[in-house]
């Protein structure tokens, strides 16, 4: 009789541990798989943008697989580690640039700025987990490894720097992590592409985005396979990120790298465009909050100008708010990045 009770109860307990690792299994494929691919260290919304994955990635909401630096400089890798080793997601994997966008002179490297943060003793403020990041691979090459890896039609590509490492994802061949070509790989594993770029509000802007790499941009807005939604220029800059909630809000901790890279990007208090934030926002909680255009095409001019045309059959989309939806948004994003990151309450 014990030996049949033992038996009961070692089967029981089998059934509870193969059932809770189904269900953890289950949770983590249901999840949202994003890629960012980002020009981190020009504009700091970037940083801000990247705060909101994580607390998405808290939420469980996403499952961030992937990040990619489109700016060839060595902070910007390395901050997207000060980052993730931060917000205690440093097993997310990163890709860097060769010969890309010239970029480096283009605004105040707030990347390079927190990166080189030392307390008292002139040790570094704060944490990595990588070391040498010239050893990373290179973004187009990442993408491969990750998306071959991938259900099909499961991955969101949020994009908010410049197209070059789309466009040479698209280029690249079939090899030995998928027998297909970069954009038969794109077309089976990739069901949205997101990106904050262009304008469409007036005919003269050119946009930054598109003009640091206007070929890129044009290959991509011209040949990406799937859904591609973007939000322009005239979205973000309607919503401003409050000053007051970066001197006010974070006073959990006593250094933050999101709020060590604001304060130094610009002289405070200033109140900041929230253009890459948008991107992310659609990405992972929909249209909701925006106006969204009808089905269309997206034609990049020599000049770097984007140019939507209305087609029935087109899968290419972008974002407008009004008044009242920027409030929306703008408080919204003020409740999302003032939470402390789960990881952070952990410790």
């Amino acid at each position: 009789m014990i030996k049949i009770y033992l038996a009961v109860i070692t089967t029981f307990l089998m059934v509870g541990c193969s059932t809770k690792t189904q269900q953890s299994t289950e949770n983590k494929e249901s999840k949202m798989k994003v890629i960012f691919e980002t020009d981190m260290g020009n504009d700091v919304d970037d940083a801000l943008a990247l705060d909101m994955l994580y607390k998405y990635q808290d939420a469980g909401k996403i499952d961030l697989i992937g990040i990619m630096t489109n700016k060839e400089s060595p902070y910007s890798a390395e901050y997207i580690d000060v980052m993730n080793t931060w917000y205690g997601y440093s097993q997310i994997p990163v890709g860097i640039i060769h010969q890309g966008a010239d970029c480096e002179k283009d605004a105040i490297n707030y990347a390079q700025s927190v990166c080189m943060l030392q307390d008292k003793d002139g040790k570094p403020v704060f944490m990595r987990s990588l070391s040498d990041y010239s050893q990373l691979p290179e973004a187009h090459m990442l993408y491969r490894k990750i998306l071959a890896e991938q259900p099909d039609t499961s991955v969101t590509v949020i994009s908010v720097g410049f197209s070059t490492n789309l466009a040479r994802l698209l280029e690249t061949p079939a090899d030995d992590l998928s027998p297909l070509t970069g954009k038969e790989l794109v077309a089976q594993k990739v069901k949205l592409l997101c990106t904050m770029a262009g304008c469409f509000n007036n005919p003269n802007l050119f946009e930054y985005n598109v003009v640091k790499d206007i070929p890129a941009a044009k290959k991509v807005f011209e040949e990406w396979p799937t859904r591609l939604v973007t939000s322009p220029f005239e979205v973000g800059i309607a919503i401003n990120y409050p000053a007051s909630s970066i001197e006010n809000d974070f006073g959990w901790t006593p250094m933050h790298p999101m709020v060590e890279a604001y304060k130094s990007y610009q002289k405070m208090p200033y109140d900041r465009p929230t253009w890459d934030l948008t991107s992310v926002l659609y990405s992972v909680e929909g249209p909701s909050y925006f106006t969204v255009s009808p089905a269309g095409t997206i034609n990049v001019t020599e000049k770097g100008a984007t140019e939507f045309s209305q087609q029935a059959k087109g899968n290419r989309y972008y974002l407008m708010v009004d008044s009242i939806q920027a409030a929306n948004i703008k408080q919204h994003f003020i409740e999302l990045i003032k939470k402390q990151p789960t990881h952070f309450n952990k410790k």
